[in-house]
C-alpha cells in the first residue's frame, strides 16, 4: 500500500485583535514559530514501525495543501491523519476531501481519543490511545479490505521497552527548527486543565535510556549538531533515570529544549549534568504567580498550590546554572482578578525570565476542567474546537469579566513581548548566570 500520514501541525488563533498585535512583537512571534515548527512525532513513529512492503510518505499539511489535495489524495491507498483538539474541524473537512476520492482514511490523536463518536462520523476507523498497539492491526485490515470503525489501544497498554525507531529520515530538515524526541508519557500529576499524554496512557512510564540514544544518534547521523526537543509532559520525573542519560547526552554535543516542574531546582548535582548536558532551555508550568487560582488545581496533591510560593527562587535557581526558563502562566483561572496581569509582568521580570508564555485557561474535551465547567454552564462555545488554541476565551470566566481578561490579556501581551521588555529580561538572565558563574 501506499500511506500517507498527514500532520495538521501549525498555530491557530481566531482573535483576529490578538493576531494583528501578535504580528508586531518579536517575542511574541519567536515563541509562535518555535511551536508551529515541530513535526509530528506520534506519525513518525507510526512510519517507524510500518512494515517495509508499504510505501510511507510524511506530509505537513501546509505541503500538500499546495498540490491539489483531491489529486494528491488519489496517489494514496491509506491516509492516517493525526491532529490536535484546535485542528479537528480542518482534519474532519481534509477526511471528507479525501474519502471522496475512494481513499480511505484513519484519524488518531488527543482529540480522536477524548472524541472517538464525533472523529467516526469523518473517518473510515478512528484510533483511541497510543497508536503502536494497534497500527500493525489497522494495516493489515486496510489491505483486507476490512477496517473496522474503532480500534481501542486502551486495552493494551504499550511498553515503551518496544519503541520503534521514528522514521526520522522521512523529513524535510529545512522546514524545521528543531527535532523530536520522547523518552517518557504521561504524568505522576492530573491538572484540571491538562491535555497531554495523560489522556492517551494512565500511568508514567519511561523509554529505555538505550532507546533514546539510539534515536539522538540517528538524529545526529541526518543531521550535523541538531536541536533537539524532548517532547515528555514532565521530562525529569525519573532523576536517577536522567542523571545516567545526562552524561551520555553530553558526549553527544547537541542543544536541546524540554518541559519539567519547578522540583529540579532542588538539585543542585542535577542541575550541573542539566548545564553540562546542553540543555538550553526548559519549560515550567508555572500557571499563575499568585495564590489565586492555584488551590485545587493540581487534583491528586495540590502540588500547583504547595509549590507556588517556591516559585521565583526555584526559577533563579535553574537560571543561575546558565539553563533559561520559558516561565508559562494560565490566565482566567477561578479567583484570579485583574491584578494577576502586573503579578505576572512583575513575576518575569524579577525572576529575569527568558522566555515567557501566556495563555488563557482552555477546556479542552477530555480534561476535568471542560467535565467542571460544562456542569456549571459556563462553556461558551463548546463544540467549536478552532477556538481550543489556548489564546482564544471560550469559557465565562470568575469573577473576571470576560472583557476585563481579555482586554488584559492585551494589554500584558503588548508589555511582555516589547522589544524593551524582552531585552531587559534576558539582559537579567545574562547578568544572574554571570553572578552565580
Amino acid at each position: 500500500m501506499r500511506i500517507a500520514l498527514i500532520a495538521m501541525s501549525g498555530i491557530r488563533v481566531c482573535d483576529e485583535r490578538l493576531l494583528e498585535l501578535g504580528l508586531t512583537l518579536p517575542g511574541f512571534v519567536e515563541r509562535s514559530k518555535a511551536i508551529a515548527s515541530l513535526p509530528s512525532l506520534g506519525l513518525l513513529t507510526l512510519a517507524g514501525m510500518t512494515p517495509r512492503r508499504h510505501e510511507v510518505e510524511y506530509i505537513e499539511i501546509a505541503d500538500f495543501a499546495q498540490a491539489p489535495p483531491i489529486e494528491r489524495a488519489r496517489e494514496f491507498d491509506l491516509v492516517a491523519i493525526s491532529s490536535l483538539t484546535a485542528q479537528s474541524l480542518d482534519a474532519y473537512a481534509l477526511a471528507g476531501a479525501i474519502r471522496a476520492t475512494g481513499t480511505r482514511v484513519v484519524i488518531g490523536g488527543l482529540h480522536a481519543t477524548c472524541l472517538p463518536e464525533e472523529a467516526a462520523r469523518h473517518a473510515d476507523a478512528v484510533i483511541i490511545g497510543e497508536g503502536e498497539p494497534v497500527w500493525n492491526e489497522v494495516l493489515r485490515d486496510a489491505e483486507r479490505n476490512t477496517l473496522k470503525p474503532i480500534y481501542d489501544a486502551r486495552s493494551a497498554p504499550y511498553n515503551m521497552n518496544h519503541a520503534p525507531m521514528p522514521a526520522f529520515h522521512l523529513l524535510d530538515i529545512d522546514k524545521y527548527n528543531r527535532i523530536t524526541i520522547q523518552t517518557s508519557r504521561g504524568c505522576p500529576y492530573r491538572c484540571e486543565f491538562c491535555a497531554s499524554s495523560i489522556l492517551l496512557t494512565p500511568r508514567y512510564k519511561q523509554k529505555p535510556i538505550d532507546r533514546v540514544l539510539a534515536e539522538l544518534d540517528r538524529v545526529c547521523e541526518l543531521w550535523p549538531r541538531p536541536f533537539i526537543e524532548f517532547a515528555d509532559d514532565n521530562g525529569f520525573v525519573n532523576r536517577p533515570y536522567w542523571k545516567r542519560l545526562l552524561p551520555e547526552i553530553a558526549r553527544r554535543n547537541i542543544r536541546w529544549f524540554t518541559e519539567t516542574d519547578i522540583t529540579i531546582a532542588e538539585d543542585q548535582e542535577f542541575l550541573d549534568l542539566l548545564a553540562r548536558s546542553g540543555c538550553a532551555e526548559v519549560l515550567i508550568g508555572l500557571e499563575s504567580p499568585v495564590p489565586q487560582g492555584l488551590p485545587g488545581l493540581e487534583l491528586l496533591s495540590d502540588f500547583k498550590n504547595r509549590r507556588g510560593p517556591g516559585a521565583l527562587d526555584a526559577v533563579r535557581a535553574i537560571q543561575s546554572h546558565g539553563v533559561r526558563v520559558n516561565g508559562c502562566f494560565i490566565l482566567g483561572l477561578d479567583g484570579q482578578t485583574p491584578g494577576v496581569f502586573d503579578a505576572v509582568h512583575d513575576f518575569a521580570m524579577d525572576a529575569g525570565l527568558f522566555d515567557v508564555q501566556i495563555t488563557y485557561a482552555t477546556p479542552f474535551p477530555g480534561t476535568p476542567l471542560h467535565e467542571r465547567l460544562r456542569r456549571q454552564g459556563r462553556l461558551t462555545h463548546d463544540g467549536d474546537w478552532r477556538r481550543c488554541t489556548l489564546f482564544d476565551l471560550n469559557f465565562i470566566p470568575d469573577p473576571m469579566t470576560a472583557e476585563e481578561l481579555t482586554e488584559g490579556f492585551y494589554d500584558l501581551t503588548r508589555r511582555l513581548y516589547s522589544d524593551e521588555c524582552t531585552r531587559a529580561r534576558r539582559d537579567r538572565f545574562v547578568t544572574m548566570r554571570r553572578r552565580s558563574a
